[in-house]
């Protein structure tokens, strides 16, 4: 008898050979491993070329694409060339009638000759005329009448807008709003004749309100001639004519506020006068701002048609403003040099004040003209 070891050695090993032609499918696993190794390989071998293309396209895109990274100024030119031939008018108008006129200022440094010598025959007297300016005591009254004016202007004047805007903002029905922005509008299409012939038939000594005082009793007075009053008299002038004009850029800037931003402060218990406060003056400060730099670099650039129609009424010593200055000492007596020298003062100053008043913005944490680098 054999050991029950030995036998189930052999009884495995027959398993073994009867399982033969299963057992072939071990080594078809084999096989398809091999497979599946040379698909691997080739796949690999497949990546690494696909790689090798995509490198060299790569290499290729980065030759011909710009150094910046955006499309080449000829490309740029081509796709943008009608809107390019649409501004070319403008862009001309711009050069003829305000760059090229620049070129004149050369007179301001010359002994100019109008009639006879012209810009290239007037001989070099270099700042002899800025000396003139600056020695002439009556310029800097008129420079200081010209301030005043200004500053009187932006406390009374500035403000009136800003209030109208808020006011009209408040207004529910949209025909009444429509209605009061119209009437304070329309002023501004008005000629600086008409409005002075308007506040000289109301507030002059014939006028209504000076007959219907004398008519009951009182002195009647003439505020067209009142030389301390003059000041006052112009900015109410300016108010009536151009306060409408500005409504709409703060009507603008109010109509970009989140309505969300009022109901939330509704629900916090926020009355009309917190929602004022705390939510649509911050949205109108980037707005009051800009327009407050701009109107500061124009201290100088005071209405010269206004002054001159009321020149004559109360003299030169309350309403001469540097405008009418340069036009009466320089330009009408023929004097151009010394009136090109005080456009360019008024020039230089005008910029010295954009760029302390746009300073001043950036300090208070608001943009002004151009952004803080």
């Amino acid at each position: 008898m054999k050991p029950r070891a030995t036998v189930a050695t052999e009884t495995d090993r027959a398993a073994d050979r009867a399982t033969g032609p299963i057992g072939d499918g071990g080594s078809g696993d084999s096989r398809s491993g091999d497979s599946r190794s040379a698909d691997s390989r080739s796949a690999d071998s497949n990546s690494t070329a696909g790689d090798r293309d995509t490198s060299r396209k790569t290499r290729a895109a980065t030759r011909t694409r710009p150094a910046a990274g955006g499309i080449t100024w000829r490309l740029r030119l081509h796709r943008d060339r009608t809107l390019i031939l649409m501004t070319l008018p403008a862009i001309a108008l711009l050069l003829i009638f305000n760059y090229i006129p620049l070129l004149g200022n050369i007179v301001a440094f010359q002994d100019y000759d109008v009639y006879d010598l012209g810009i290239t025959g007037s001989p070099f007297v270099g700042f002899d005329n800025f000396t003139r300016i600056f020695e002439d005591y009556r310029f800097w009254q008129v420079l200081i009448n010209t301030l005043v004016i200004f500053l009187t202007q932006l406390l009374l004047f500035f403000p009136i807008p800003i209030a109208i805007a808020l006011l009209l903002n408040t207004i529910m029905s949209a025909r009444v709003r429509a209605w009061v922005q119209a009437v304070v509008y329309l002023p501004h299409f008005f000629s600086w004749v008409l409005v002075v012939t308007v506040f000289q038939q109301m507030f002059g000594g014939a006028g209504l309100v000076a007959q219907w005082l004398r008519e009951h009793g009182h002195e009647g007075f003439d505020l067209m001639t009142n030389a301390s009053f003059f000041k006052f008299l112009v900015t109410a002038q300016a108010v009536w004519k151009d306060a409408g004009w500005g409504v709409i850029v703060f009507l603008a800037a109010l109509a970009a506020v989140n309505t969300d931003l009022y109901e939330a402060a509704a629900v916090d218990g926020a009355g009309r006068w917190r929602r004022m406060w705390h939510v649509t003056l911050p949205a109108l400060r980037p707005v009051i701002a800009l327009l407050l730099v701009l109107r500061v670099g124009s201290a100088l650039n005071l209405d010269f048609e206004q002054i001159l129609l009321q020149r004559d009424q109360v003299g030169p010593g309350a309403s001469e403003i540097l405008d009418t200055y340069i036009w009466w000492t320089g330009i009408k007596t023929g004097d151009f040099g010394y009136a090109a020298a005080a456009g360019i003062f008024k020039g230089l100053f005008s910029v010295a004040m954009v760029l302390g008043a746009n300073k001043v913005a950036h300090m208070l944490g608001e943009q002004g003209v151009y952004s803080k680098k």
